[in-house]
């Protein structure tokens, strides 16, 4: 998933790496590896769940260690591993939303990847500062996802336009001139939401916005832009109500002539055979810039459950980061390696992906500048993007107030 739940912090801090075994851990004194182990994660998705399952299964029978799966919806796993931190009850292997890694790690109950000899060699910086808590890796992710402007070929050559845009200017354009009866130009998500938050970030940060100054001139530049596109009508107001899946609705059924959407709608956009599709970078304020958007994408961690079902658990995770199984579960989830080389050779075999590709290595961890504290930068920020497109305040006002409550 690109974007999950992001709360407030509801366990008490203490030190990483500190949290007890769990009895019945198989843990203790033992320094062999256990013989299975347990896992959690947000993959309920049927065809996402389906590609997960086979990647665990390929690392059963890789490593031998055979791995109990628990999946849980996406807004509810970052609160179900808070609880379980605080009671030791974590299971012994958690793939995480990245920007939770922190909060999770800052419970103390992960351990340092460090201590397994998994290595962060050859990873985007972006993918490792993301996995980073108080100097030390608690979480790495065998796939990673960002956003990308995907447009509709055949309107966009109806309309005359030779190529999608490349900038702001482009796309504003562009947007007004596909904007005809039902359909509306561009789609993307305002959701008052850590998803409205992740879909504006790219403007914000490629227009030079900083999270920990929200009320900056550049900040005003870029909600000012998303504003237009709503206010000139080349984007349907109800952009304030629609997550991700819905603007991809949108899109499918020709409402959109182009739409701000993830690596991982690719599958289901191949499914809709009338459907002419291309993907390209998303429009910047500059000619020749390159766009800085969120990092995307769920970390693999390992909490403290005791040694044998970590070391197990280190076995599995080592498993799921290596290339043969980074690659297949990445083309299985349309999501692109973490690791630079294994991204390359992904590219070439997949071009479809390769402006997902080009994008990692600008895109941006969102806790990477202010850690545990993004979660209420991110809350701030959907509440001016709301405030500003559904005309309530000035992008200038809603950023002010965004200041005051992160502030707070």
């Amino acid at each position: 998933m690109a974007v999950g739940a992001v709360v407030a912090l509801t366990a008490t801090a203490c030190g990483p790496g500190t949290a007890p075994a769990k009895s019945g851990s198989g843990g203790g004194g033992s320094t062999a590896a256990a013989g299975s182990i347990t896992e959690l994660d947000y993959y309920t998705d049927a065809a996402g769940s389906a590609a997960w399952q086979q990647a665990l299964s390929g690392c059963t029978a890789k490593t031998g260690v055979k791995v109990k799966r628990q999946s849980v919806p996406t807004d509810q796993l970052i609160q179900k591993v808070l609880q379980g931190a605080a009671s030791h009850t974590l299971p012994d292997l958690v793939l995480a939303d990245n920007p939770t890694l922190q909060q999770i790690a800052a419970t103390g109950a992960l351990t340092p990847l460090s201590q397994y000899g998994i290595s962060t060699a050859g990873y985007y910086d972006s993918i490792v500062k993301a996995g980073t808590y108080q100097g030390k890796v608690y979480g790495l992710a065998p796939g990673v996802n960002g956003l990308a402007l995907i447009y509709n070929k055949d309107l966009l050559s109806r309309a005359g336009i030779s190529a999608p845009p490349a900038t702001w200017a482009q796309l504003k354009a562009d947007a007004a001139k596909l904007t005809k009866g039902s359909t509306y130009g561009l789609a993307f998500s305002a959701v008052n939401s850590e998803e409205g938050t992740w879909q504006f970030l790219p403007f914000f940060w490629s227009d030079g916005g900083d999270l920990s100054k929200l009320d900056s001139a550049q900040g005003a530049q870029a909600l000012g832009y998303v504003r237009g596109l709503v206010a000139s009508g080349s984007a349907s107001k109800s952009v304030v109500s629609w997550n991700q899946n819905d603007v991809a609705d949108q899109f499918t059924s020709g409402n959109a002539a182009m739409m701000v959407n993830g690596s991982w709608t690719l599958p289901a956009l191949d499914q809709q055979k009338n459907l002419h599709y291309g993907v390209v970078p998303l429009p910047t304020p500059q000619a020749g810039q390159k766009p800085v958007v969120a990092l995307g994408g769920e970390v693999g961690a390992i909490p403290a459950t005791g040694t044998a079902t970590q070391k197990a658990a280190a076995k599995v995770l080592s498993c799921i980061l290596s290339e043969p199984t980074m690659l297949a579960w990445d083309k299985s989830h349309a999501y692109i390696p973490t690791r630079q080389s294994t991204a390359q050779t992904f590219a070439r075999q997949n071009p479809e992906l390769s402006s997902f590709v080009a994008e990692v290595e600008t895109a941006r961890s969102r806790t990477a500048q202010l850690g545990t504290a993004y979660p209420k930068i991110s809350t701030a920020l959907a509440t001016a993007l709301q405030s500003a497109l559904t005309g309530q305040q000035s992008p200038a006002a809603a950023l002010a107030q965004a200041q005051k409550q992160a502030s707070g």
